[in-house]
């Protein structure tokens, strides 16, 4: 952990740079589509040393200045599986985007999907040295943490102080220059697959430009998807990309859990195709211009065009009915909820204080999905678009943009991570931890 530790920091200190810089670029590297803008930043003010503000806590102004997208190749369930197709595509996003801007980008952000992420809460308690909490009691407090053992070949993707407790006055969401004796804080870790992420950096950098950060898409999209009192009261935001379904529960304006279920939109897609016999890019045309979840007496008549390009023109011309259509989309898409459904409920989202939950994602749009995700998951289902930012183009503004979008944000007021303090770095427990995803229940 030690040296992922000092990578992270060492990707901190070029995001920063990149910022006072006054450009950088962030990157969705999804399964069905490769994302990218680029963002120039106005009038950022970053902390002075004395002053008592996060690391990298400074108000930032930001506006879209390029934008580009791409299929995706060589990318599967969220992960690179063909470095050489996955570097084409990254490539011809984030030319295009730098073509756009006018301007050449030296540093990117990327989001992904894959890694099979994990969730953990850590707590960790001090004595404060000199009565007034200080940033290095923020350090020491995080550095007495328990770290898990969660296995060989994963890494620490987010590790976020969630809440501080200083003597008995829990809910503390920044105790520096405050008065007390016993800090005590909780921290929520995301673990992914280490391989994931080695294999984001090395793609990126065979396109000559160099990683300042790495986020879960799920974060990305629950910081875009969720308003400020859904965040703050409890919510989970589902992001229902191609290859994968991101889940992240918020609270108290913090990512608690965090996971994701390898089944997305490209697997209804892929059932339409072996069920009605089309190609795939076939497929994908009926579903978005016909699919549907909840079947009527009129979809019985409501006939599709299939068509094909056999060169049988009789079998070419082939037409379906609506409610066919329904019948092969229906139990792949419930069974993508019912898995979200198993997570949810691993997690203790029935124990938070709102169950507010929220679809985003370009799966999200398939008709009747609220109407279905209710029965299976919870009354409170709303649909999610991804909060304004100045500059985006139309066509980002819509559910599929959720996690670039949130990237975006993600880039221009970071939440302090464990590595933005400096911990002693050779303290590092390792004793055995258990997975722990009702923490914040306890805790709070």
């Amino acid at each position: 952990m030690t040296d992922f530790y000092q990578s992270q920091r060492a990707m901190r200190a070029m995001r920063q740079a990149a910022l006072q810089r006054g450009v950088i670029a962030v990157l969705d590297v999804g399964s069905t589509k490769v994302s990218c803008l680029i963002l120039k930043f106005d009038g950022l003010a970053y902390r002075d040393e004395a002053d008592g503000v996060g690391p990298l806590a400074g108000q930032s102004g930001f506006r879209v200045i390029g934008s580009a997208t791409t299929r995706s190749r060589g990318i599967g369930f969220g992960e690179i599986y063909s470095m050489q197709e996955a570097e084409r595509a990254i490539r011809t996003a984030l030319q295009s985007a730098q073509k756009l801007a006018n301007m050449r980008v030296d540093h990117v952000i990327a989001c992904f999907s894959g890694g099979r992420p994990r969730s953990y809460g850590l707590v960790g308690d001090v004595r404060v040295d000199e009565q007034i909490v200080s940033e290095n009691d923020i350090a020491r407090v995080l550095s007495a943490c328990d770290v898990p053992e969660y296995g060989e070949g994963r890494e620490v993707l987010h590790a976020q102080p969630v809440n501080f407790a200083l003597d008995h006055r829990s809910g503390l969401l920044d105790p520096r220059g405050q008065i007390g004796e016993h800090l005590s804080t909780d921290v929520h870790m995301v673990t992914v697959e280490e391989k994931v992420i080695l294999d984001l950096a090395y793609c990126v950098k065979r396109c000559d430009l160099e990683l300042a950060g790495v986020a879960s898409s799920s974060y990305a999209a629950g910081i875009s998807s969720l308003v400020e009192d859904e965040q703050e009261l409890g919510a989970a935001c589902i992001d229902i990309g191609g290859g994968a379904t991101g889940v992240s529960i918020f609270l108290r304006k913090h990512m608690i859990y965090c996971d994701s279920v390898r089944l997305g939109g490209d697997h209804v897609t892929r059932d339409i195709s072996m069920g009605l016999q089309v190609p795939e890019t076939t497929a994908e045309r009926i579903k978005t211009r016909s699919g549907g979840l909840f079947a009527t007496g009129m979809d019985d008549r409501d006939m599709i065009e299939v068509g094909g390009d056999t060169g049988d023109w009789e079998r070419d011309r082939r037409t379906v009915s609506r409610t066919e259509l329904i019948g092969i989309m229906r139990p792949r898409v419930e069974e993508i909820l019912e898995e979200v459904r198993a997570h949810l409920d691993a997690a203790g989202f029935d124990h938070l204080p709102s169950q507010q939950i929220v679809l985003t994602g370009g799966s999200s749009q398939i008709p009747g999905l609220d109407g279905l995700a209710s029965r299976i998951l919870g009354q409170q289902v709303r649909l999610g678009r991804p909060l304004r930012i100045h500059r985006l183009p139309q066509a980002y503004s819509g559910p599929s943009s959720a996690s670039l979008v949130g990237l975006s944000l993600f880039a221009a007021h970071p939440q302090d991570e464990w590595w933005d303090f400096e911990s002693p770095v050779e303290r590092y427990p390792t004793r055995s931890l258990k997975r722990a995803v009702r923490w914040f229940k306890e805790n709070w």
